[in-house]
């Protein structure tokens, strides 16, 4: 399988500790002042093997995990489903950005099961779009305040959106 990809580099600014992440090209949101405006591009970037990379990871053991960036993941939850599902058969923590909602995301759920695959093996979703307006420096991991740091699996186990309290 491919996967159609910005970039992928290892960064400690991309969720907690060094991190794997994977950069996906197409977006369909179009948010007003997005830095990764260059990912926007549905026919940009590279197509990558997900095999290969998936395997990298899993030998970079002093990763503290992956995070999927973009772009969005969730416009490609195909192949970003089949990547999640594999690092987690080696306990890789996963972080997601989306410019979805999570709202948007169940609902989608409902009749994509890449979507729904996609979320049963990530860790922490980061949702929302970027809010320009709202925009505050001293959050973590966030570009706006409308963005959530949400837990996916006691979110999906409670059926509501759980918040990371861990982060500010």
């Amino acid at each position: 399988m491919q996967i159609r990809l910005a970039s992928i580099l290892e960064s400690n600014a991309n969720g907690p500790g060094l991190r794997r992440v994977f950069f996906s090209q197409g977006c369909s949101h179009g948010c007003p002042d997005c830095f990764n405006k260059h990912t926007w591009d549905f026919k940009g970037g590279a197509l990558i093997d997900c095999d290969e990379e998936i395997q990298k990871t899993i030998d970079a053991s002093y990763l503290a995990g992956v995070t999927f960036s973009g772009g969005d993941p969730f416009d490609q939850p195909e192949p970003f489903a089949y990547i999640a599902k594999k690092l987690k058969e080696h306990n890789i923590n996963i972080w997601s950005y989306t410019g979805y909602t999570w709202e948007q995301l169940i609902e989608l759920s409902k009749t994509n099961t890449y979507i729904k695959q996609l979320l049963s093996n990530i860790d922490v979703l980061v949702d929302g779009p970027f809010i320009k307006e709202l925009m505050d420096e001293n959050i973590e991991w966030r570009g706006s305040k409308n963005q959530r740091i949400i837990l996916v699996q006691e979110s999906l186990k409670q059926n509501k959106v759980i918040l990371n309290k861990d982060y500010k």
